[in-house]
């Protein structure tokens, strides 16, 4: 123990002096940059540029003469982003000295050629009316709206809708629970209940098959071949 008491005593005069450095060499890295973006045709100050660091996710923006402010890296590489402008970029100098930087970046408009549009009468005014009265007007919002608040929309939408997390554990703590309730012996079958005799008769007359098979048949005709309903799809026997 005696001869580690030497080595621990100079790990911990080492150690500050070691974290004073690489706090100092960092210190000595971060740079405040702050300048000017404007307009290289009439020297105005651009609104809302985007001033990002590259590869990183930070950033600002100028305000509304044009000016900014940001920390960064020496070494850093600035990337100034504006709609209708090409993209700039400024590298700040590694062996800059002092931890300062102004910038004066100039933006020059971004010009897109678009393809040729040509505008021409009709040539009566009864092919105006006629294409006129033909052209599909799209649906506003409330129209949207309507449609997909319909009644057959919700319901084959909840038809088709997955179970979630409660419904899916509920589903198999009732499995489980059946399971469990029947275990050492054979489970009922359904086929010789009277009761579910009764349920599934009145089931078929209320169409409830026939509403499975209508909202399911387009998914299970394609995969699985369909199964006629019997007592035990519809009877669960209470525990």
């Amino acid at each position: 123990m005696r001869k580690f008491l030497p080595i621990l005593f100079i790990c911990c005069l080492v150690k500050p002096v070691q974290t004073k450095a690489q706090f100092e060499s960092f210190k000595d890295s971060v740079v405040q940059l702050y300048g000017i973006v404007m307009t290289a045709d009439s020297l105005k100050g651009l609104e809302s540029v985007s001033v990002m660091v590259k590869g990183q996710n930070r950033g600002t923006v100028t305000n509304e003469k044009g000016v900014f402010s940001i920390v960064v890296l020496k070494g850093d590489e600035i990337e100034f982003t504006s709609v209708g402008y090409k993209p700039k970029s400024f590298f700040v100098p590694k062996d800059l000295p002092g931890n300062q930087q102004s910038v004066i970046q100039l933006m020059v408009n971004d010009t897109v050629y678009l393809s040729a549009t040509i505008i021409k009468a009709r040539p009566t005014r009864a092919q105006f009316e006629r294409d006129f009265l033909n052209n599909p007007v799209p649906d506003d919002d409330i129209t949207i709206a309507r449609k997909n608040n319909d009644v057959a929309t919700r319901r084959l939408l909840v038809a088709n809708m997955p179970l979630d997390g409660r419904e899916a554990s509920s589903q198999y703590l009732r499995q489980a629970s059946t399971k469990a309730y029947y275990a050492g012996q054979v489970a009922p079958q359904n086929i010789f209940n009277p009761f579910a005799w009764a349920e599934f008769i009145k089931a078929w007359k209320r169409g409830d098959f026939k509403k499975k098979s209508s909202t399911t048949s387009s998914s299970s005709s394609s995969t699985a071949p369909s199964t006629t309903p019997t007592p035990n799809d519809i009877y669960k026997p209470r525990h």
